[in-house]
């Protein structure tokens, strides 16, 4: 059957690289993805294949069902993109201002969709359920896994399994990590609330971008000084706001940054190192503040069985030439949510062409990837969920 599943693949690999560049061009913002919902819809229903929608909210899951009895798997893949301004030179640019695929959701939906496209016409010799979920607003917390895992997208699953396209890794490179592979993803916001005043009396004022600027070297300190340094963790600041005339001395200054652990106790402990540090800037300068921090997605954390199943599925494909245990990356992803309820693996299928030399990263305006790495993935899922259930 999965030679019958590649012969398939293969034949449709046209059509996969059709579906992508025009999801490319048709790019819909998290939790915006209404007409993208209904395309994948579409086509499912076109083939005749069982389709929910409106799961969870622009959630659409199918369910292919074998002629005989077995075990059910789950194959997810995500299809939001992001406010970027697509600056690709490339006849399947992006036509929608502002908005594009920078990290390969496109992709992700198009190697979803034909490889369930292969699956349902090889259905007469499928053991079991395979459940394919298609998933929005991957980029932009909450998410999209929570609420369609609460509306039932994981019901009857024993196992799910995912993949990322990965840009900036040699195509044929699969790469895995038993344990957490992502980070978990958090936000924080700090105001400070000073006493801004005339730019040339800085005595008379207590000065909200000092402070500030403090606090912004000050933080740096947690993870090089507080943190277990066998425990990867980051902290930064991404924004610091004041906006004020030359001559005024700011009265507040907004801090807005993320924070990036595997382990949860590290988590917790950052999230009251910050505000401890900040505390005590602000009570020495004799200012206030405010306080938020947000937690994101948790990590992803893969399970050691399926991870393993999934290296053995990668050594059956001869597009595969490296097999790579990955240091974890400290990106953030809601499949950590799937991983929490049902076992299961993620692992990212290396996606940068031989011609390519320096590429651009993922969330870069110029953005792309090597389609062929589409037809591996697809073979990696297929192989994976086939196998799965004849086990």
């Amino acid at each position: 059957m999965i030679s019958a599943l590649y012969e398939r693949l293969e034949s449709y690999y046209d059509e996969m690289v059709t579906i992508r560049r025009h999801l490319h061009q048709h790019p819909e913002l998290s939790f915006q993805e209404y007409k993208t919902a209904k395309y994948i819809a579409d086509y499912y229903r076109t083939l005749g294949v069982p389709v929910r929608e409106q799961v969870g909210g622009n959630g659409v899951v199918a369910k292919i069902v074998g002629a005989k009895p077995g075990k059910t798997v789950a194959l997810r893949a995500d299809f939001d993109a992001l406010p970027i301004q697509d600056e690709k030179d490339v006849p399947y640019k992006s036509t929608v201002p502002g908005v594009m695929h920078a990290c390969g959701h496109d992709g992700h939906t198009a190697t979803l969709l034909v490889l369930a496209k292969a699956l349902y016409e090889l259905k007469e010799q499928l053991s079991g359920t395979v459940v394919l979920i298609h998933q929005h607003a991957e980029e932009y917390a909450p998410g999209g896994a929570i609420s369609m895992i609460q509306d039932g997208c994981l019901e009857g699953v024993d196992a799910i399994f995912g993949t990322h396209l990965w840009a900036t890794e040699p195509t044929g490179k699969i790469q895995y990590r038993t344990g957490p592979i992502m980070a978990a993803a958090d936000r924080f916001e700090i105001t400070i609330q000073g006493s801004g005043g005339h730019g040339a009396q800085p005595h008379k004022t207590k000065d909200a971008i000092v402070i500030a600027a403090q606090l912004v070297l000050a933080l740096q300190q947690i993870v090089s000084r507080r943190v277990n340094p066998l425990e990867p963790a980051v902290v930064s600041v991404g924004s610091f706001i004041a906006d004020n005339a030359f001559n005024v001395i700011a009265d507040t200054a907004k801090l807005v940054g993320t924070v990036r652990t595997l382990n949860e106790a590290v988590r917790d402990s950052i999230e009251q190192e910050i505000e401890q540090i900040t505390k005590g800037i602000c009570l020495a300068a004799g200012c206030s503040y405010e306080y938020a921090y947000t937690r994101g997605y948790p990590p992803v954390v893969n399970h050691e069985e399926e991870t393993k199943f999934i290296v053995e599925m990668a050594k059956q494909l001869p597009e595969v030439t490296v097999i790579e245990e990955t240091e974890p990356h400290m990106g953030g992803e809601d499949f950590a949510y799937y991983l929490q309820h049902v076992r299961g693996a993620f692992f990212f299928t290396g996606a940068k062409a031989e011609s390519v030399e320096a590429p651009f990263p993922h969330h870069h305006p110029k953005f792309d990837f090597d389609e062929k790495a589409m037809l591996i993935a697809a073979k990696m899922l297929g192989t994976a969920a086939i196998s799965y259930l004849n086990k």
